[in-house]
């Protein structure tokens, strides 16, 4: 019988994942040595060492199939991975399973059957194995619907975003597929956090009044119309973090609100923009920081 104590320790002497240590402590009847044996044979092993090195770099992919999409990024260590055709193919695999399947979250995905015979993650550390970078699948939004995807810059910005059409059959017109196209390439370039203002959570609306109350006051402005000012600015607020409330990136004269009735009227069918994703590749993790004449010291010792 295979205890968690073995599972442990075969996880801290090895660095693998808990399912693959338990996986070969089974295939070797509970033989320490031979399960490490076992984890080094299929690549797990040498994939642990790399597991410590920081993977910010990658791409993001996005796509639809039929009336299903996915946006997901996997992290490597350099961007010279992300031009890698092996790596390419896997994050294309991985997309598509993810819009055929609908696994629950990153860690089912690991554990689901990419190849006959092979998890994901089994396939992924065969990447890290064959081109020699730590790498990692980050996370994933699915969407059902109507929908468009668009990436940018080869993979550094990624989006799917969810119609909502009173009339299904319109999101074959030219119209609305030009609009759905430009309102995903907005989202890229515009980096909205909310499709409408009323999204807006009330708790951070309070925190940016406060934010906007002392810079009123700080600027000398009186007290008796620092109030009105703060309204004034939370308009302007919504306008840059609202995607509806956005100015339209095409024709500044314009919301996409204003952008979304017109499109609206022109294809006979209301137009609702529902929620979007948008990925950017490595946003919000720590970077390494090569510092070159320190790795030239290094060399010369």
């Amino acid at each position: 019988m295979i205890s968690a104590s073995m599972v442990k320790e075969l996880r801290e002497s090895t660095g693998c994942g808990m399912m693959d240590c338990k996986r070969a402590l089974t295939e070797s009847g509970g033989d320490m040595e031979k399960a490490t044996q076992y984890l080094r044979e299929k690549g797990l092993a040498a994939a642990a060492k790399k597991a410590g090195r920081i993977a910010a770099e990658g791409m993001v992919n996005a796509a639809v199939v039929g009336n299903v999409g996915a946006v997901v990024e996997i992290n490597s260590e350099t961007d010279f991975v992300a031009k890698n055709a092996e790596f390419q193919k896997f994050v294309s695999d991985v997309t598509n399973y993810i819009i055929e399947n609908n696994p629950a979250d990153v860690d089912a995905l690991f554990e689901s059957e990419l190849t006959a015979g092979k998890t994901v993650r089994e396939e992924l550390n065969e990447k890290i194995s064959t081109i020699g970078e730590n790498m990692n699948i980050r996370r994933f939004g699915r969407y059902e619907g109507v929908l468009e995807a668009y990436v940018h810059g080869e993979g550094r910005i990624g989006v799917l975003i969810s119609f909502d059409l009173e009339d299904a059959s319109k999101s074959s017109e030219p119209a609305f597929k030009e609009f759905a196209r430009d309102m995903a390439m907005q989202v890229a370039a515009a980096i909205p956090l909310y499709t409408k203002k009323e999204e807006v959570p009330q708790d951070v609306i309070e925190k940016e009044k406060e934010i906007l109350k002392a810079q009123a006051l700080n600027e000398g402005k009186p007290a008796n119309i620092v109030e009105k000012m703060v309204e004034g600015r939370i308009s302007k607020y919504y306008k840059e973090v609202c995607l509806v409330e956005q100015l339209y990136i095409k024709d500044q004269d314009k919301t996409v609100a204003k952008l979304m009735k017109e499109v609206s009227a022109q294809i006979g069918s209301n137009i609702d923009i529902v929620k979007f994703a948008r990925f950017e590749k490595g946003e919000g993790m720590d970077k390494k920081e090569d510092n070159f004449a320190e790795e030239v010291a290094s060399m010369t010792k």
